[in-house]
């Protein structure tokens, strides 16, 4: 029986997705999750796409949406101050809430409640100068940089479709509020997690695009910024089929499956930048290829080649997926009436806890006792951070895994990085194009982004004196992590029969692209698979163009999951004494932030498509150039209207004109049917304002608008700086630089980052010292045999 987080009593006030998805993994656990709602209950439970598009209700019925994200949950009708909701509280380790800054008293809700977890979830966070911006999803991914760096140069950059925002964000917030809860049980003193959906989408949509521009000394920034991979979704016979060649093994491998090697004599094209220059010329000779292969045909023979490859799916065909079907990955809703993914990992084989239906509003009023708090709320000296006295090894690579380990090491865990000279972490080839420095290996922006507060080792695991001391290693370690294909690790002998020999108490993390089992368990996947797979690439892209790929997202939503499940096998451990074996395949993490897709089409039989940078939500809703707009120096208005009070207001900013006052455009669903003339009205009305004075008077006035900022430029973002998101660290071979540290602050933490992303083998003799007791000799004799280094074989 998983006991998980039985003992955990949430109190959720939250009404969005990353509060109610937050909520779901912490109930999907075993907590207590108790839904706080108006009398008119959550406005989740209003939400369908259909309605939202046409104003039509889908029925009396809570929304399918709504059902899936509060399985397990329950609820009642309240509000803080209600004596009934003050008692809960009390009791609670956790409250969740998404309320604006100022409608709750934080100060005093910590005074009175000091032992409770405050987990605070806002667009841009508690404090700094946007903290009171009205703003959307598609506002913050303008803000973060994201959306700045998606796109072809000949259009407007595009938003990453289906609110991943809010579900990346949801998942981050979990893990933050369940670290805490872990240090408030140690200390006995909550904390007030302030959490920023901005800073998420700095992380999840840029991939550190500041950081490599600064490495490469912050050259000017001539025009668009944006790109698109080639190769990446390609039109075929049947469909679309999606790739990415992260290394030269797959680039070369791709000119094998298209049948030319040919191409092999004109080196440039290898550069991914050559070929984005070259682009109608590649996807010429690439589609001549693919436009005569059905999708299925080009998925073996690119699998035969170990090339990531996928289809790329839909709300409805992703139910129909060979390997999901196999694996059981969609289950019925408790609810009954429609698919759901069922939680991203499992447990010892198991899955975290059973379904139970989602509530109905108020069912549980007066049927919840109230429970006495079991924390003092006073602590005197220092907090130690939640994972302090935890030590991972992690056997991780590229940027999913990486990412997992990285929040723990935040978190306080000792991780140490295990990378070999003979294959060093993937994610250093990035550094490739500061080839002409000693050591360029060190200058990947996303190595070092992902591996802050770690230590480096290196063992060559294909040696058995590499194995022993990985071994050894293991048996002093509370968490292992490798994120390997599923044979990898089962060749060097490291499973979970080894691991739990070697260490009863310690946990194994797996993180495989598509699980351990099933036909696609070998398949080779990164995030660019996942979101072709998944059905995120279908939402994400214009509705006349080609589907693409959000460009990031999946890696750091697949580690916090991991992240996530890490927690919950530490507060295992702690009622069992034992470790745990967790899978957590990242397509699965990934399938669970695009199921509004699965859970639109089995319950209403909506397949949603991709729009652009216009939604369901918001109308109008697009990129509109300011004055002195040009390619070379872009002026690009994002701006999203939610409600009729900012369509008013936007009225009234631009001085009521009276195209703006026609009968069609004073409804959401009338001005998401006119919204293509809409634009044109609102291009001709916004061309010669100037941007910075736009946005600022829209902001004044209440509607959601910002600049579309270069993601290669964010570090001087004014609401980022002021909360200290960006910490400078000084790196022993690349200098110093700007890095980013986690999307929310917690009372407890000054700095984040303790120390920049090890050099390849930086802490070998530390580690081996410290943690194994090997003497001088031993640790040269593995120098010798170069089962340990510190200069990558191979690279000059």
């Amino acid at each position: 029986m998983l006991h998980g987080l039985t003992d955990l009593r949430v109190i959720d006030f939250s009404d969005s997705i990353a509060g109610s998805y937050a909520s779901k993994l912490l109930a999907d656990a075993g907590a207590q999750i108790i839904k706080v709602e108006p009398e008119h209950g959550d406005a989740m439970r209003r939400w369908s796409e259909q309605y939202f598009r046409t104003g039509e209700l889908h029925g009396s019925d809570d929304g399918a949406l709504f059902h899936f994200l509060n399985t397990s949950k329950h609820s009642i009708i309240g509000e803080i101050g209600d004596p009934t909701v003050s008692e809960l509280l009390a009791g609670a380790d956790i409250v969740i809430n998404n309320f604006p800054p100022g409608a709750l008293d934080v100060e005093q809700f910590c005074r009175d409640y000091p032992a409770v977890v405050l987990l605070s979830i806002t667009p841009w966070g508690h404090s700094g100068p946007y903290r009171d911006r009205p703003s959307t999803e598609f506002i913050l991914q303008a803000e973060s940089g994201s959306l700045s760096l998606r796109g072809l140069r000949e259009q407007p950059p595009v938003m990453a479709g289906g609110r991943i925002t809010e579900w990346v964000g949801g998942t981050y917030a979990a893990v933050a509020a369940l670290a805490a809860v872990r240090t408030a049980r140690h200390c006995g003193l909550g904390d007030h997690i302030d959490f920023s959906l901005l800073e998420v989408m700095n992380i999840a949509g840029t991939s550190y695009a500041d950081l490599t521009a600064s490495l490469a000394g912050r050259p000017e920034i001539k025009g668009a910024v944006r790109t698109v991979e080639v190769p990446s979704i390609e039109p075929t016979k049947d469909g679309w089929v999606g790739f990415n060649t992260n290394s030269n093994q797959q680039y070369t491998d791709f000119l094998v499956l298209i049948e030319r090697t040919d191409l092999l004599a004109d080196e440039a094209l290898a550069n991914m930048f050559v070929r984005s220059a070259r682009m109608d010329e590649w996807n010429g000779i690439v589609r001549e290829w693919t436009q005569q292969k059905t999708t299925a045909e080009i998925v073996e023979a690119a699998a035969l080649l170990r090339i990531p490859v996928a289809p790329v799916n839909n709300g409805a065909t992703v139910l129909q997926h060979e390997h999901f079907l196999a694996r059981g990955v969609f289950v019925d809703n408790p609810s009954g009436g429609f698919k759901q993914p069922r939680p991203p990992y499992s447990l010892n084989g198991q899955p975290p806890g059973i379904l139970r239906k989602a509530p109905a509003l108020g069912e549980h009023n007066g049927s919840i006792a109230p429970r006495a708090s079991r924390m003092r709320g006073e602590v005197s000296g220092s907090v130690d951070l939640p994972l302090a006295g935890i030590r991972v090894l992690d056997a991780t690579a590229w940027w999913a895994g990486p990412s997992a380990t990285q929040m723990l090491a935040h978190l306080g865990a000792e991780v140490i990085h295990l990378e070999a000279i003979q294959r060093p972490d993937g994610m250093r080839m990035m550094g490739g194009r500061f080839m002409h420095k000693a050591q360029w290996w060190e200058y990947s922006g996303m190595y070092l982004g992902a591996n802050t507060n770690k230590q480096g080792l290196t063992l060559d695991l294909d040696q058995k004196e590499g194995v022993a001391t990985a071994k050894a290693l293991i048996a002093q370690c509370d968490v292992f992590v490798e994120n390997y294909s599923p044979r990898v690790i089962e060749k060097f002998g490291l499973g979970w029969d080894t691991v739990r020999t070697l260490n009863p108490r310690t946990s194994l993390v797996r993180m495989p692209a598509f699980g351990l089992d099933g036909p696609w368990r070998d398949h080779v996947g990164f995030a660019q698979t996942m979101e072709q797979i998944t059905g995120m690439a279908w939402l994400t892209g214009f509705e006349d163009d080609q589907p693409r790929i959000q460009r990031g997202p999946c890696d750091p939503l697949a580690g916090m999951h991991a992240a996530f499940a890490t927690l919950v096998a530490l507060e295992e451990r702690e009622k069992t004494g034992k470790g745990s074996f967790l899978e957590c395949p990242m397509v699965e993490g990934a399938l669970n932030a695009a199921a509004e897709q699965v859970v639109e089409y089995s319950a209403y039989g909506n397949v949603m498509q991709r729009e652009g940078n216009r939604c369901a939500q918001a109308a109008p809703q697009g990129l509109y150039p300011c004055q002195g707009h040009s390619l070379e120096a872009e002026q690009w208005l994002a701006l999203s209207v939610e409600t009729e009070t900012q369509w008013q207001a936007l009225r009234h900013y631009l001085g009521n004109p009276a195209r703006l006052a026609e009968h069609q455009y004073q409804t959401r669903p009338g001005r998401i049917r006119h919204h293509q003339e809409l634009d044109e009205l609102l291009a001709r009305l916004f061309e010669e304002r100037p941007l910075k004075d736009t946005v600022e008077g829209l902001a004044a006035c209440g509607v959601p608008a910002g600049c579309v900022r270069p993601g290669v430029a964010t570090f001087d973002h004014p609401q980022l700086q002021a909360r200290g998101f960006y910490e400078r660290v000084a790196h022993p071979v690349v200098g110093e630089h700007y890095c980013v540290t986690t999307p929310f602050t917690s009372r407890h933490v000054g700095s984040w980052i303790r120390r920049p992303a090890p050099m390849i083998g930086e802490d070998n003799h530390a580690v081996l010292r410290s943690v194994l007791g090997y003497s001088d000799a031993e640790i040269d004799r593995l120098e010798q045999m170069e089962v340990i280094g510190t200069r990558p074989k191979g690279l000059s």
